[in-house]
């Protein structure tokens, strides 16, 4: 554990000795920051912190929104293609929850439906506005299960474990298409099925080294690596013709 961690974890044991704190709810992550190396293969990064004693606690993680186009297949002379397609605006292109407790025990339907807890309750709304309400929902589930498949969506895994009845810990994993930006990562206290105290801890996730850089040039200057990459690939096939001619 980093150097931070642990400064982090002796000061939220202090913190959880009886008359000493008078915040509820502490939480941070042992990095603040995820760089994308080109061998990265996904990291876990480690949250922990302490809670009011007979709390239970949620934590949210969501990334970046975006635009995502989900499509369905159909038969079309013999042939499978895409017949139809539901375009979802402000979706998070990262998603995941760890819990104390199943949710459905700890937290009700509406303190759930309220704060985004569990993908059933995320608010993925259709650009197009003249859509039925049934396809809407089949083109939803749809969106989840393909997040989820591709380890986006992560509603599962590791749960929040408790220390001593306050220090709580759990590990987010971050998979190696995690996408790069800014991630908000939500702790909520929860007692009696409602949220009683929240902290938001910001995360961010970029690209770092030679990928960095060939990345940053590629997005800023488009036109130019796209001359280089024909060029390059013009230049591969010229050496290896040369080369399988000779031998």
């Amino acid at each position: 554990m980093h150097l931070r961690a642990v400064l982090l974890s002796l000061a939220i044991m202090l913190a959880a000795l009886p008359g000493f704190s008078q915040t509820p709810l502490i939480a941070d992550l042992s990095e603040h920051q995820i760089q994308i190396t080109t061998g990265f293969v996904g990291t876990d990064v480690l949250l922990f912190g302490t809670v009011d004693p007979g709390s239970n606690v949620v934590v949210v993680v969501r990334g970046p929104e975006e635009q995502t186009t989900v499509w369905r297949k159909g038969r079309f002379a013999g042939i499978w293609v895409n017949d139809r397609r539901v375009v979802f605006q402000r979706v998070p292109s990262f998603y995941a929850v760890r819990s104390s407790a199943p949710l459905a025990d700890i937290a009700s339907e509406t303190t759930r439906m309220r704060h985004g807890m569990g993908a059933e309750f995320l608010r993925l709304r259709a650009a197009e506005d003249a859509i039925g309400e049934a396809t809407v929902s089949a083109f939803r589930n749809a969106l989840i299960r393909n997040k989820e498949r591709s380890g986006l969506f992560a509603t599962g895994g590791d749960n929040i474990t408790f220390l001593g009845g306050q220090l709580f810990r759990t590990r987010l994993h971050f998979p190696a298409n995690v996408p790069t930006g800014f991630y908000d990562v939500e702790v909520f206290m929860l007692q009696e099925g409602r949220v009683v105290h929240a902290q938001t801890t910001p995360l961010i996730v970029r690209k770092a080294g030679l990928g960095a850089d060939v990345f940053f040039f590629a997005h800023n200057y488009s036109a130019i690596y796209g001359i280089i990459a024909v060029l390059l690939a013009v230049a591969a096939g010229v050496l290896a013709a040369f080369i399988f001619r000779k031998s």
